[in-house]
């Protein structure tokens, strides 16, 4: 359903606060310790894997989530 609430998990990471996922509609959504939330479009589910088990969330995002998706701030 677009525009759902996406339940978002915490993770390990000094600059990500939390992740969501929305497999319906392939948006990846994160809030940053900052207090941001933003959201990233076109996201396929094993890149939203791939982030969840990374070891270094923060430098996943800025290497693959940022460069190659889309994205806008929600909050």
């Amino acid at each position: 359903m677009r525009g759902a609430v996406v339940r978002r998990q915490s993770v390990d990471s000094s600059s990500i606060e939390s992740v969501g996922y929305d497999a319906e509609d392939q948006t990846l959504e994160l809030e940053y310790v900052n207090g941001g939330v933003y959201k990233y479009f076109g996201v396929p589910e094993f890149v939203h894997r791939r982030l969840l088990t990374s070891d270094r969330p923060g430098a996943f995002v800025n290497s693959v989530i940022k460069r190659n998706y889309e994205f806008r701030e929600v909050r």
